[in-house]
């Protein structure tokens, strides 16, 4: 079957009221950015409360509705089979073709659902939905009718042109990328943070985001394998503007002042600084971090609540509450799971300590940390000072 063009359903773009343009505009950008690399040439478009994806020749049908699931807003892709209008004779046969050729295997239930658009189209939706049944039951004897939970949903759709689809691919979901604003995201190595990256993408946030890079007891692999994991990301988030961040030199001088079982929650919030320097200088509006409450020492209720406290920008943690194998799972689906468990170390992994503390008190943290005043801002400088953006795409 050649489809000419696809119908893009969307969700809660649709409750928006007097704004709802701006998401369907936006919408449309970010269709289009997915397509740039797509074989084939693509008209986007709105028009009447749709979206519509027009394929002008050849294109890779595959590529095309792998490339469309990627982009947030979208809750159903509809390839659709566009047709002249030269009268509803030519119609009937038209339908009868396209479930002759969509379904080889006749008996299944269908129902037929007109939308007539154009109002001076000489058949209502009602008596085009009963006659071009009674054409497919003509056409088919074993096919049956079942208005209420059909096989085959057969959408008709009357403008200028006639639209004729029953497939709906199921897309991402959530909000257009861009307009929710920009977040930092403290992209590790790991399972987690690329997952919290996509959820908060997922709701319009545009990305940005902050890598401790530590040599030499991180590899070059280490730092290519977060930049992978980026830009599987940014599949879904559009570029992404990554700041790699020198941080060996702060994490030694906090290994060698301060008590080994706070190390973790020091440099820790020490990144959380670093990260929100670049998110403030950047005018984003938030942090984005993967912690889920008690996964590990730094993620109790407690380390959280210190952690927080160094931070002026709110920080948000869209996995809060996830069980591991819940954030496994959505890593898998994204397919950022085979990259994240490579074995390249990051920093965070390589200073921690055999009994971290798990209920740090901020007042005793925040003394352990006055033995840092004497060298502390200078490396604090020195890493913004070295560090290096990409953007990633």
């Amino acid at each position: 079957m050649k489809f000419h063009s696809f119908l893009i359903k969307y969700g809660e773009i649709g409750i928006k009221g007097k704004n709802r343009y701006l998401f369907e505009d936006a919408l449309v950008r970010q269709i289009r950015f997915a397509l740039e690399n797509v074989e084939g040439t693509f008209e986007v478009y709105k028009t009447r409360g749709r979206v519509y994806v027009d394929c002008v020749g050849d294109y890779d049908f595959e590529e095309t509705t792998e490339s469309l699931q990627r982009v947030f807003g979208i809750v159903g892709i509809c390839p659709v089979v566009r047709l002249e209008d030269h009268g509803f004779e030519q119609l009937a046969k038209d339908v009868v073709a396209y479930v002759d050729e969509m379904y080889p295997n006749k008996n299944q239930t269908f129902k037929v659902e007109a939308r007539r658009s154009r109002k001076n189209y000489p058949m209502n939706s009602m008596e085009i939905n009963s006659e071009l049944g009674g054409a497919i039951l003509d056409a088919f004897p074993q096919i049956r009718v079942d208005v209420h939970h059909p096989d085959i949903m057969l959408h008709v759709e009357i403008r200028e042109d006639i639209y004729l689809y029953s497939q709906i691919i199921p897309g991402p979901g959530g909000m257009p990328v861009g307009t929710n604003g920009k977040a930092m995201l403290l992209l590790s190595g790991g399972i987690d943070s690329p997952v919290a990256g996509y959820m908060i993408a997922k709701r319009g946030v545009g990305l940005e985001a902050t890598y401790f890079h530590a040599p030499p007891y991180t590899s070059e692999r280490a730092k290519e394998k977060v930049v992978d994991l980026a830009r599987l990301v940014s599949r879904y988030s559009g570029p992404i503007k990554l700041h790699i961040v020198n941080f060996t030199d702060i994490q030694l001088y906090i290994y060698d002042q301060c008590p080994h079982e706070e190390l973790t929650i020091i440099m820790r919030r020490y990144m959380m600084k670093i990260a929100e320097y670049f998110a403030e200088k950047d005018q984003c509006l938030g942090l984005i971090t993967g912690e889920s409450i008690g996964q590990v020492a730094s993620q109790t209720m407690q380390s959280l609540a210190v952690t927080n406290a160094v931070c002026t920008l709110p920080v948000y943690r869209p996995l809060i509450g996830f069980d591991k194998r819940d954030i496994v799972k959505l890593s898998e689906e994204i397919e950022t799971y085979e990259t994240s468990i490579q074995p390249y170390e990051d920093c965070c992994t390589i200073f921690v300590a055999k009994h971290p503390v798990t209920k740090p008190d901020l007042e005793r943290i925040q003394k352990s940390e006055e033995k840092l005043k004497e060298k502390i801002d200078e490396l604090f400088e020195e890493a913004i000072a070295t560090v290096e953006t990409i953007i990633v795409k």
